[in-house]
């Protein structure tokens, strides 16, 4: 029998989830509120199998409980074992559990094969025309419910309160369902008899609107061939296919809801700094049209009028095959269940066997078992390295992040002796998995690479986040860039206390730029920002990170908001990374991978807090909090106002620094 699933971060499944990828956890009141105490009328439906079952054959079962499921939903999959534990543990006492399947979008073969993935005891029926659902009044899965003796609803909505919009909670502080059986069959009222369901709505069979102007082949077939069915195909991270007819139309109101959420497509820039090329927001006359679609009962149109298909890269992602392919040492056991603490992470180290300093112009990470593997970086470790920060960023898997190209004769160096190391998070999925990881990589003629391309990390490892605190910022500053360079792309990195991430260019005379600013973080897309324009970064000018983090409450994702946060790997640990690629020239005489733009003294980040009037100045006052800047007031000041400007700072730290 399957074991409960999970704790947290289901890479594929919770990742899904919690990014609202499908926006599956959406909730809304039900439609029914008045349900409890309704009786439901005998029904008879028919399983995978064909075979027919009746709520009348349950007669001798003092409670029935009745949960709508779809073979797609990330959220039914993971609620399907938890029922199947329930069923087990309750059959004794009189309860009986079943499953219907309401989904026009649903077959018998994938409801089947959803059966025998997840080794389903109870029966699972399917609701051809969604007259049952009808009948309960269900809107989503999963969604529960529970008769009694007289087949009248006790209660309806969620089985545990785990999963709320947006998030995937640690654990469940209150089950539900269990809750409510225990006290019926004790013969108690229920204490909380309805709650809200949290999940996939129900795909209905509707009919279509003959007279709309708007249909799936002319209209939305291409809007999703362009924004969706990237991800949303076999073998990708979408977990359903947007590639026909029947199966969008199963999905319309789902992805009408999630677009106008903002959940769907995923990007989480604010569009008023920056432009980049990896853009997935969608344009307001799209969404207008999924809308009007939904609206008018998604109606198919003329098969004439489809786009041809697009053709989409499958298996590596690279400009080409690999040249050579680099895997972890052994296979990888990933447990059931972890428990809270979870997986720790796992470093393998793999020998590169390059016997002399060596370019890549590509890179991918390619995980095993993605349903597993929460994200992967790979680091090229020099002989004699010491510590992370000589270590050089080669690749990287993460949620939402794509494998795109380098610029033509730019690659990154790899020196002789290297070895690799595999930096593994792994997240269970309630059943054992296995896992062996890989980087393909691509070898880059050494003659012809004009510029090297580093990945650099400005961070600040030094922060304490009080309990309770919502909106607790962490700053840091990079070191006055020695030579003009060229940025890339910019990729915030925080954990699920994570709130807000700002990128500010900062030049030598104290004029700010935002080059890029996500004011909705979301851990579970890990984005890499590319920029439409690569842009140069004078030298003298410093990088200025600004995170924010939620050790509160109100962030349902928070591990645990009554204790002090700190740095670490673990996701309930924090991270405050602002990775950044950079192009610089070729130089053979500096070392590979060194990172010419490190963490300062966060001159910038001490300036914003000291200004506390926000006048764009630092009085006498406000220097004091920072010894040495009010040690040099006096010489700082030149123009001897009273008052420090962030330039005149900047400038008297580059003659300091010679």
């Amino acid at each position: 029998m399957p074991s409960t699933r999970l704790r947290s971060l289901l890479t594929r499944f919770a990742f899904l989830l919690a990014s609202g990828l499908i926006a599956l956890l959406a909730s809304s009141p039900s439609a029914h509120a008045a349900s409890i105490g309704r009786t439901i009328d005998a029904f008879e439906l028919p399983d995978h199998l064909g075979k027919t079952h009746s709520l009348a054959e349950l007669a001798d079962s003092k409670l029935v409980v009745v949960a709508f499921v779809g073979t797609e939903c990330p959220l039914a999959k993971l609620y399907a074992a938890r029922l199947q534990t329930l069923a087990g543990e309750y059959a004794d006492r009189g309860v009986a559990v079943v499953a219907i399947d309401s989904n026009r979008q649903d077959s018998l073969r994938k409801l089947a094969a959803f059966v025998r993935e997840h080794e389903l005891t109870y029966p699972v029926l399917k609701d051809q025309a969604n007259k049952v659902a009808d009948q309960f009044g269900a809107e989503r899965t999963p969604q529960v419910f529970v008769l009694d003796a007289d087949r009248k609803i006790r209660y309806q909505g969620r089985v545990d309160d785990q999963y709320v919009v947006g998030i995937v909670r640690d654990h469940a502080d209150r089950e539900d369902l269990r809750i409510a059986l225990d006290e019926l069959l004790a013969d108690k009222p229920v204490s909380v008899p309805e709650t809200k369901a949290m999940g996939c709505i129900i795909g209905r069979s509707r009919e279509a609107k003959p007279s709309s102007e708007i249909t799936y082949t002319r209209d939305v077939a291409p809007i999703l061939q362009a924004r969706c069915v990237e991800c949303h195909r076999e073998g990708e991270i979408g977990p359903f296919e947007l590639l026909s007819y029947d199966e969008v139309a199963g999905w319309g109101e789902m992805m009408a809801e999630v677009i106008r959420d903002r959940r769907m497509p995923p990007w989480h820039a604010d569009p008023a700094h920056g432009e980049f090329t990896n853009d997935r927001s969608m344009p307001e006359e799209e969404k207008q049209i999924i809308y009007k679609w939904v609206e008018a009962g998604c109606p198919e149109g003329d098969p004439a009028d489809l786009p041809e298909p697009r053709t989409y890269t499958a298996g590596w992602q690279l400009s080409r095959e690999p040249d050579m392919v680099f895997a972890m040492p052994e296979e990888y056991h990933v447990p059931a269940d972890a428990g809270k603490e979870g997986v720790p992470y796992q470093l393998f180290r793999v020998p590169s066997g390059f016997e002399k300093d060596t370019w890549l112009e590509g890179m991918e990470v390619q995980p095993g078992n993605p349903r597993v593997v929460h994200h992967t970086i790979v680091y090229a470790d020099p002989p004699g390295s010491e510590g992370r920060r000589e270590k050089i960023f080669l690749a990287a898997y993460v949620p939402g992040l794509r494998c795109d190209a380098l610029p033509e004769n730019s690659a990154k160096l790899v020196p002789a002796g290297s070895d690799f190391i595999f930096e593994m998070h792994y997240t269970p999925i309630g059943s054992p998995q296995t896992d062996i990881t890989k980087l393909g990589v691509l070898f880059a003629d050494p003659e012809k690479m004009e510029r090297e391309v580093v990945t650099c990390e400005l961070g600040n490892l030094d922060f304490k986040i009080p309990p309770g605190e919502d909106s607790h910022v962490v700053t840091a500053t990079s070191r006055p860039i020695k030579q003009d360079v060229t940025l890339l792309s910019l990729s915030p990195h925080m954990h699920l206390r994570g709130k807000a991430f700002r990128y500010e260019l900062v030049t030598q005379d104290g004029k700010r730029e935002v080059l890029l600013d996500v004011p909705a973080y979301d851990f579970n897309w890990q984005t890499r920002y590319v920029l439409k324009e690569p842009r140069t970064l004078p030298a003298g000018s410093t990088l200025f990170c600004r995170a924010v983090f939620d050790n509160s409450k109100k962030n349902l994702a928070n591990p645990d908001p009554t204790v002090t946060v700190t740095w670490g790997d673990q996701s309930w640990d924090e991270m405050m990374l602002g990775y950044f690629d950079l192009i610089m020239p070729r130089d053979d005489e500096r070392p590979a991978g060194t990172k010419t733009v490190s963490t300062g003294l966060d001159i910038v980040g001490h300036f914003d807090a000291g200004d506390k009037d926000g006048n764009a100045g630092l009085s006498k006052e406000e220097a004091a909090g920072h010894p040495v800047i009010s040690a040099a007031f006096d010489r700082i000041d030149a123009d001897r106002d009273g008052l420090l400007q962030l330039g005149e700072i900047l400038t008297a730290v580059a003659k300091m620094r010679g």
